[in-house]
């Protein structure tokens, strides 16, 4: 009997330590990916060699972009800002595992920006999830509200236009 309970006992500790893979964590070589592809944002070196030839990313919209051109938007939103980039504090990481196998890792951030036109201060919370094949990002989503920033983009080149016309009107 002692033999029988103690052969249950292993079987139980033999289990109960076999839970099978990882679906949940704060700490994974792809969550050390995402965090090295934001840092390369922040100094302005854009690699994709964290992505696959065939990765598509969608920022706030339906459009797809490859690799190249996701890393050619952010360079041609750069000159509207004097600094830009993800605030250090407050950022938040997670990797699941789907029920259907897939690797995704999920982050939330602030997003800190000084328009170069006016100095103008904008924090913005930022939503980005990522889907990883052996290793590579295949794709990528952004959500963000872009609505501070498009507005006062679109007061400064108001106030431009509006000196441009006033400069016409002092020459006639």
């Amino acid at each position: 009997m002692k033999k029988l309970i103690a052969l249950g006992c292993v079987i139980a500790l033999f289990v109960s330590c076999n839970q099978g893979p990882v679906r949940y964590t704060q700490s994974s070589a792809e969550i050390d990916t995402v965090k090295q592809l934001l840092s390369n944002y922040d100094s302005k070196s854009y690699d994709t060699s964290m992505y696959a030839d065939t990765s598509k990313t969608r920022y706030n919209s339906s459009a797809q972009m490859n690799p190249s051109e996701t890393m050619d938007f952010h360079k041609e939103n750069d000159p509207n800002y004097s600094s830009r980039g993800f605030a250090e504090k407050g950022q938040e990481f997670e990797m699941v595992v789907t029920d259907d196998g897939e690797t995704w890792v999920n982050c939330w951030l602030d997003w800190e920006g000084t328009l170069a036109a006016n100095g103008q201060e904008l924090k913005i919370p930022v939503h980005l999830t990522y889907r990883f094949v052996d290793g590579k990002i295949v794709r990528e989503f952004g959500y963000w509200d872009p609505t501070e920033a498009v507005l006062a983009m679109q007061k400064i080149a108001a106030a431009a236009k509006a000196a441009e016309e006033a400069a016409e009107q002092g020459e006639e």
